[in-house]
């Protein structure tokens, strides 16, 4: 994706940061770590608290597994996601990155909030690509690993577009061979905030209710905490205002428009 689009995790560090210490989250646990830009936001904090940060990522950038080592409260797990999730223990806080489609999201979520319960500790997790393009659309860096009856028709040659629902050959937003786009949007099981949605709506219950905030900028932060921690009504004060507000919504609309008029203009260029 090119640099005149922000689209790392990292750029909601001025939340992220405050929300860690209000729930005093020490011991952190990270799906999908790419160049390591949000790794190293929560390695640098984990260093400072005396805490220790996991990273789940089976093939991040180069260079970052040799600076995983280096560091001394950074360990590396080098699985996917959904099998290193199964001997994973609970953390203070997960984040949420890895591949954006619903079959990952969604039991990626229901691995971690099994740890949480097991170990009888307070959920909060932070999930990035939550509002468009991934929030009802299907995105795929292993299609293999999506196994038959979760997985959409999809294209590594179809790019995505602002009010398009269906896929579009050599336009718009796309991966450049580097990931697939689910051919059609919407539907059932179909998109990162779908899975999020269909989560909570199994998980959350009266014994354990549980808190969503959606932060509609940059590719979407959503964040689900347990609402009967004792830190959790303070949590919610903070994140309340940026919380489905209309305004970063329109920012963030305006800002993708223009980017997609650049690739627009790139496209016919090449052409």
């Amino acid at each position: 994706m090119s640099q005149l689009l922000i689209h790392s995790m990292s750029e909601f560090a001025p939340l992220i940061l405050p929300s860690l210490d209000l729930a005093h989250a020490i011991n952190i646990a990270e799906i999908g770590s790419e160049t390591g830009g949000m790794s190293k936001v929560l390695a640098e904090r984990c260093t400072e608290k005396g805490g220790r940060l996991t990273c789940i990522d089976p093939e991040p950038e180069a260079g970052f597994a040799d600076w995983a080592r280096s560091q001394a409260h950074v360990a590396h797990i080098a699985e996917p996601s959904l099998q290193a999730l199964e001997d994973c223990d609970a953390a203070d806080a997960w984040f949420v990155d890895g591949d954006h489609n619903y079959y990952t999201v969604y039991h990626e979520l229901k691995l971690i909030d099994a740890a949480q319960r097991k170990a009888g500790r307070p959920l909060l997790a932070f999930l990035h690509d939550v509002s468009w393009p991934c929030a009802r659309r299907d995105f795929y860096y292993y299609p293999s690993r999506i196994p038959r009856g979760w997985l959409h028709p999809h294209s590594f040659d179809h790019g995505v577009k602002l009010g398009e629902e269906v896929a579009l050959r050599g336009r718009g937003l796309r991966g450049m061979g580097n990931f697939a786009v689910a051919l059609e949007a919407g539907g059932d099981r179909n998109g990162v905030l779908t899975a999020v949605e269909d989560f909570l709506k199994e998980a959350d219950c009266e014994e354990r209710p549980l808190y969503y905030v959606h932060v509609p900028a940059v590719l979407g932060l959503g964040i689900i905490f347990d609402a009967s921690a004792e830190w959790s009504e303070a949590l919610a004060q903070f994140l309340l205002p940026y919380h489905a507000n209309p305004l970063i919504a329109r920012i963030e609309e305006n800002r993708l428009r223009n980017y997609l008029e650049v690739i627009e203009w790139q496209d016919r260029m090449a052409s």
